[in-house]
């Protein structure tokens, strides 16, 4: 029975651990690595509670060290999908009638056990199975899935205070219910936060949910699952499952109790998914909510007033960063005319200071990209990049998959503003920079308005104020996350609410109270003190 009204003030973000020599948590890290890789893991789907294995394993080798097998997971089919829609709504009523403060200290719970307990083991999971180093898996796997947790609880409790004004002799009140059916959860390989983020935020809202996070993002999906139960999630809320995108969407969305997917991953994808869900509306019992982060071809504009280093720094770090892989990387670069020599020298001997090669060793700051497909589809770019006139790679473009899936972070120079890899999404650690006239820095700004059809990220590096207002105008709608001298990478929970428009998503914005939102729906409910029992108004009167 509640006996109050129950206060979450905005938390402060996790403090980011550095992991330098000699440091406690370091030593720690290296621990488990080592931990990990000495033991074989058998890694089940979550299915009501239970723990659900196949005669069909997949193998986990870490992206930088093919040779070595971290595990196995048990890869499902369509009936483990309906079983999992069977489990969660099964749980469904008791889970969104439960009191907002038990359900509030689970995920409370959770962030706490990352934060401590977990913490080396959410980093040396994503380490290993996604080839991130140390600092990319801390300011990942650490601090943002337990600043989502954190500040997901603190949005929710603003939200559920939001209530409507009240006449004399009326009662106004908002419920902010859960959604009457299931949520589907579709999560990447590229953020382990995130693939925390989308399932836990719709549950946190009082929703259940089947979960299917990418084949290569199972090895820490697992552990973010070890740690939920751990901290009391209640079987059947949130169940996670390992089958093909294809065989999970045909039999959620042909589902009539599907409620909504909260979906991050490829434009295409995301693109046949609203329709395929269009096509069913006949099958629903509510309109199903849609929220997706897609694609991005993320920018850096520099002007003629630009600081050099300032440029080169967002560049080396922005593009290059886990590998390029990130939604937000930056994947191409304007510079004007006066700055390009002395910043392509400065590109290309910051590169060559890289140091490339498996997570465990900590002075590698490139690590290799997630899987062969991925590995052959930049290769392909580099290779034609290498045949086409007009085109000039700066700095690396070769690769190597003998021991791992290693591209070479390369730059390439490209004439024609509209070449290839200055459109086209290529996800890895390949950035083309095209050098534009310097005095003609609002035409550029249109270059980079109409180039590509993605709007998530980009940035303007400029020490001129009216160049930074003019560019803050004219890309208005060119990124849902926009950057004043800055890499357009590195949004925090709390500070700066994540998503994009366009051809990358319905800019929701993971990190705000905006997201939660698609995961409620809202109940108004008036109650009269004192009853009318007249049905006569006074206009209907005698003269």
């Amino acid at each position: 029975m509640k006996v109050g009204n129950f206060s979450y003030p905005i938390p402060a973000n996790e403090p980011v651990l550095n992991y330098a020599p000699g440091s406690p948590e370091k030593k720690r890290l290296k621990e488990v690595l080592a931990e990990l890789k000495g033991e074989t893991a058998d890694i089940p789907m979550i299915i009501g509670g239970k723990e659900v294995r196949t005669d069909k394993k997949v193998e986990i080798r870490p992206p930088h060290e093919t040779a070595h097998l971290l595990g196995h997971f048990h890869m499902g089919e369509a009936k483990h999908v309906e079983q999992a829609i069977e489990a969660a709504l099964a749980a469904r009523e008791e889970w969104s009638n439960m009191s907002w403060e038990n359900r509030a200290n689970i995920f409370l719970k959770a962030a706490e056990l990352m934060a401590t307990k977990y913490r080396p083991y959410m980093n040396g999971t994503t380490m290993l199975g996604q080839s991130k180093n140390a600092f990319q898996a801390e300011i990942d796997s650490a601090c943002e899935i337990i600043d989502f947790l954190r500040f997901n609880v603190h949005f929710l409790d603003e939200i559920y205070r939001q209530q409507p004004i009240s006449s004399p002799g009326v009662h106004n009140r908002l419920e902010f219910r859960a959604l009457e059916g299931f949520v589907l959860a579709v999560t990447p390989f590229n953020f382990t936060a995130i693939a925390g983020n989308l399932p836990t935020s719709a549950a946190m809202c009082g929703n259940v949910v089947v979960w299917k996070p990418a084949n290569t993002q199972v090895y820490s999906a697992n552990m973010i699952m070890t740690v939920l139960r751990e901290a009391g999630l209640p079987d059947g809320v949130i169940n996670l499952v390992f089958v093909g995108g294809p065989t999970v969407g045909d039999v959620c969305f042909n589902h009539p109790d599907f409620a909504g997917v909260h979906f991050t991953g490829s434009t295409g994808v995301f693109n046949q998914m609203w329709k395929t869900i269009g096509e069913n509306m006949g099958k629903y019992k509510t309109y199903p909510r849609i929220v997706g982060e897609t694609g991005g071809k993320d920018f850096v504009i520099a002007h003629k007033s630009a600081d050099v280093d300032a440029v080169v720094t967002a560049l080396l770090r922005g593009a290059f960063e886990y590998q390029g892989q990130k939604c937000s990387a930056a994947s191409r670069a304007y510079i004007p005319s006066n700055i390009a020599d002395e910043v392509k020298k400065k590109l290309v001997a910051g590169i060559k200071t890289f140091k490339m090669g498996p997570v465990d060793d900590f002075r590698n700051f490139v690590n290799a990209v997630i899987d062969e497909k991925s590995f052959n589809s930049i290769a392909e770019y580099l290779d034609q990049a290498k045949k086409d006139s007009g085109v000039e790679i700066l700095v690396g473009g070769g690769y190597d998959k003998s021991k791992g899936w290693y591209i070479e972070p390369t730059v390439i120079e490209a004439k024609d503003p509209k070449y290839r890899t200055m459109c086209e999404e290529i996800f890895g650690p390949v950035l083309t920079i095209h050098v534009y006239d310097a005095e003609k820095f609002e035409e550029a700004l249109h270059l980079v308005d109409t180039t590509s059809p993605y709007a998530l990220t980009g940035a303007v590096i400029s020490t001129d104020r009216m160049a930074v207002e003019l560019a803050v105008d004219k890309l208005r709608g060119a990124a849902g996350n926009f950057y004043i001298n800055d890499k357009p990478t590195g949004a925090v929970v709390g500070q700066q609410p994540f998503g994009g428009a366009r051809a990358s998503g319905t800019n929701d914005k993971a990190g705000s109270a905006l997201n939660l939102y698609r995961w409620l729906s809202a109940r108004t409910i008036k109650e009269t003190l004192v009853s009318p029992v007249d049905y006569r108004y006074p206009f209907l009167g005698e003269e």
